[in-house]
């Protein structure tokens, strides 16, 4: 990896060798294959978190990690044992010289200088897409973005195992070099139909298994989520990936208009369901669609949402026809489908049961998504002695511990409560979501971290809220019930999701917290109260 030296990429978003500039220090982020790590390497990412950066580790919207406020001059120290711990890229030429690494990083100009956080581009080059002859590994870094359920393989209601996958397609986008071409926030969903499955995060590429009469298929659908049947448990409340990875501009039209539904279309070329294939049949799909998508797409376009709009949908499939071998066109009998099994998201939280009989996974949600240097260890040590060693990240910025055994349950939740936790959905901290704010991002207009843990402590029963410093909405890539965007310091501009673009309807202007709380409870269960708001 001789270039994993902050590389520079046209790319506001920060990565494990790219290290982005924001008001509280450099953002690096982890990305996690599957959302797991290793209780050793959240011991790693503990210590390097103190030793070279603020002590904050921040939970993602895609089961991600990042360390934030990163120190100038520290930033090759950091980048080099994070690689030693085996969380960059895959090698493509052998084992990674830490030393050399940290070599090369000094020797260039941080990222951090020449990213401003208020300048930093967000597009790729308006170059035609020639394939490289290898893939970077920045480049390979960057397109590590396949989402799986946290309970991937263990969720009892699952219809596939989809961790095998996985690891194919992330095998595939950091082998060929071409795909260095895609955007960093260009992703997959890879949805073995679990109960606790994130299914209001838009996908550039979706896939969610289903029961066919010849076993178990993949359908495919493109520039969205698959639609699901209704579920009043679903949980809406999308996590950010802490201010820097969220996708707030990459589906403005069906990001922004409430539930998930096989109505919800983007634009007018969108299909939901498309085709299905079988398990075997994944990765060259995938591929296929990767190439599609670098063959057809304008040089500034960035995800599949864009192809969608200056292509049909059936000229997508017949040019991913002529890269692969099996039969690939729209499949009309598709067009109704709906993920059968209901999500609920509360199973994230709490101990619930594996599909082995008698182990369970142990779940709980740090405040605002935020870990400090000394809760992370305690999860590492915890998932050591009572687990099975390892850690999953989860996109509602929750830690489940897997492989717990029922007996020791009880004991893990009491840890992982003193940790500081919230294990139980009635907590109000699990129904808030907010940006970085002021202290880390100078878009923010205000300090929505700590106006968030103020408004914890009024928050009316059952309602989500989603705080935002500015109109970018860093911190939520759907729509939430309810949205405070910031106006000034300590007063925002209430909103209500109403199949309306953007935050919904505005409902009340200039409140501080305090009002807004009181007005959240009528507006959420106008029945309780003779006077609607």
């Amino acid at each position: 990896m001789p270039d994993a030296a902050l590389a520079l990429r046209p790319s506001a978003c920060p990565g494990l060798l790219r290290i982005v500039a924001a008001r509280d220090g450099g953002i690096c982020r982890i990305k996690l294959p599957g959302g797991e790590l290793s209780a050793a390497q959240a011991a790693v990412i503990a210590d390097v978190s103190e030793r070279h950066a603020a002590g904050v580790v921040e939970l993602t919207n895609r089961a991600n990690l990042q360390v934030r406020g990163v120190r100038s001059g520290h930033e090759a120290a950091l980048i080099a044992a994070l690689v030693d711990a085996g969380l960059g890229p895959i090698r493509a030429t052998g084992a990674v010289d830490a030393d050399s690494l940290l070599l090369k990083t000094l020797a260039n100009t941080s990222t951090a200088s020449r990213f401003g956080a208020a300048d930093a581009s967000n597009t790729r080059p308006t170059t035609a897409r020639q394939a490289p002859t290898a893939i970077s590994a920045s480049a390979a870094d960057d397109v590590r973005n396949v989402m799986v359920s946290p309970t991937a393989g263990r969720d009892p209601f699952a219809l596939f195992d989809t961790r095998p996958l996985c690891v194919e397609l992330l095998t595939l986008l950091q082998s060929e070099a071409r795909f260095a071409a895609l955007s960093p926030k260009f992703a997959l969903l890879l949805d073995g139909g679990e109960r606790l499955a994130r299914l209001d995060h838009p996908h550039d590429v979706w896939l969610a298994a289903t029961q066919a009469e010849d076993g178990v298929r993949f359908v495919l659908g493109l520039a969205g989520c698959p639609p699901a049947v209704a579920n009043a448990d679903v949980d809406v409340n999308a996590d950010a990936d802490a201010g820097a990875d969220a996708d707030a501009d990459a589906f403005p039209h069906i990001a922004r208009t409430g539930s998930h539904s096989a109505v919800d279309h983007p634009h007018p070329n969108y299909a939901g369901a498309l085709a299905a294939v079988l398990p075997a049949q994944v990765t060259d799909l995938v591929r296929a669609l990767l190439h599609t998508f670098l063959d057809l797409a304008a040089p500034d376009a960035t995800r599949m949402r864009h192809l969608l709009a200056t292509h049909p949908v059936d000229a997508l499939l017949q040019h991913t026809q002529t890269y692969v071998d099996f039969p690939l066109s729209r499949d009309t009998s598709l067009a109704n489908w709906l993920r059968p099994t209901p999500a609920d998201t509360t199973l994230r939280l709490g101990a619930h049961a594996q599909r082995v009989v008698g182990m369970l996974h142990v779940g709980g949600q740090p405040p605002l998504g935020r870990l400090d240097a000394t809760t992370l260890r305690g999860l590492a040590t915890l998932s050591q002695q009572q687990g099975n060693g390892t850690l999953r990240m989860t996109p509602w910025q929750s830690v489940l511990l897997p492989d717990i055994a029922a007996d020791a349950a009880p004991t893990v939740l009491a840890e992982m409560n003193a940790l500081g936790l919230a294990c139980d959905p009635a907590q109000p901290m699990t129904r808030l979501i907010a940006c970085a704010g002021s202290t880390g991002c100078a878009k923010s207009l205000a300090d929505t971290k700590a106006d968030a843990l103020r408004l914890a402590d009024r928050l009316p029963d059952g309602i989500d809220v989603h705080l935002s410093g500015c109109p970018r909405s860093c911190a939520a890539a759907h729509c939430a019930p309810y949205t405070l965007l910031a106006a000034a310091p300590g007063i925002y501009d209430l909103y209500r999701r109403d199949g309306q673009a953007g935050f919904g309807s505005r409902v009340a202007h200039q409140l501080t917290i305090e009002q807004a709380a009181d007005m959240l409870a009528p507006l959420a269960h106008p029945a309780r109260s003779p006077s609607d708001a």
